[in-house]
């Protein structure tokens, strides 16, 4: 029987919720090894491993520096962050510097050691991609996560052969584009084409490819998105900003936004929302932030205005 009682103790000690009370809500206190029971404040557990590192860290500086482990695997890097790299430092671990012939055989093996990362074609078409993806996601101004999905992106269409015979730079921008419509980032085939120094038609073309090869889905554009990006290269308010939003959602209820350019219906949007609010912004300054022209605007301003019945004060 006593037997019997201990297992059922042990059993309870080490179970997700307090024997006593039956509270889930359990402490656990490194600096005394024990696991507290939050409500009742019975003592569940001690001499409990720390297994947590050995050393402490204030700041993310400090964590970083102290950490022991490589940089996390990246798509966005052409061996994907998992091959190593010989150091330049030609030091000891003492810090004394090493002998003229252990710098030249060290040399050596760092000479071999970057040819090994890219030996095969694959290998270099890769690093070249994953370098021109980092420069446009640098220049362009998209999140990280971006442009990994547009590496992935990348990545599928070297397994299939489309990146053959075609320009790599101009893959890797339709890639860039591609990630950008997926994750809903407000940047246009026009802005990426002018980062990559390739002709606005063949990134076009590309990107064509890529969504037939690859049968990638791709969500309908939303007008929404782009308000905010024209709005602050105008400086536009905040309220003329929601005004637009609202205008919109009603034009997206109604219909009215089918088939329609997204940056031409943003900037429409936005016109009409400033003639609303007074505030002075010509067909013009908009027009020029959102990189379309003043007759896209003034034809998407008369069919919203027709189409919601808004009464526009002149």
């Amino acid at each position: 029987m006593e037997k019997k009682n201990k297992k059922t103790i042990k059993k309870q000690l080490f179970a997700d919720k307090c024997p006593e009370c039956g509270s889930t809500n359990l402490i656990q206190d490194y600096d005394t090894g024990e696991v507290i029971c939050g409500d009742c404040g019975l003592v569940l557990r001690e001499q409990e491993m720390d297994k947590g590192p050995e050393w402490r860290a204030f700041t993310q500086e400090e964590k970083e520096s102290r950490s022991r482990v490589g940089v996390p695997t990246s798509f966005s890097v052409h061996d994907k962050g998992l091959s190593t790299a010989i150091s330049h430092v030609d030091r000891d671990a003492f810090g004394r510097k090493l002998p003229l012939s252990t710098r030249l055989q060290m040399w050596r093996l760092r000479k071999w050691q970057i040819r090994s990362r890219v030996h095969s074609s694959i290998d270099r078409n890769l690093a070249q991609a994953m370098a021109e993806l980092d420069r446009l996601s640098d220049k362009v101004h998209v999140p990280s996560a971006v442009k990994e999905r547009a590496a992935v992106i990348y990545r599928k269409a070297l397994d299939k052969g489309l990146v053959r015979g075609r320009s790599i730079a101009a893959i890797a921008a339709a890639a860039l584009y591609a990630a950008c419509r997926a994750t809903k980032t407000p940047r246009t085939l026009r802005e990426i084409a002018e980062a990559s120094l390739v002709d606005k038609k063949d990134v076009a073309r590309c990107y064509r490819l890529l969504l037939r090869e690859l049968d990638v889905k791709m969500p309908i554009a939303d007008p929404l998105v782009y308000v905010s990006k024209i709005a602050e290269k105008t400086g536009i308010s905040g309220k003329t900003q929601g005004l637009a939003i609202k205008i919109l959602r009603e034009a997206k209820r109604r219909g009215a936004a089918a088939g329609k350019d997204p940056m031409g219906l943003a900037a429409a949007a936005l016109y009409i929302a400033c003639l609303k609010n007074n505030e002075k912004k010509t067909q013009k300054d908009i027009a020029e932030a959102a990189g379309v022209t003043e007759v896209t605007v003034r034809n998407r301003y008369k069919t919203l205005k027709r189409q919601l019945g808004l009464e526009i004060p002149d």
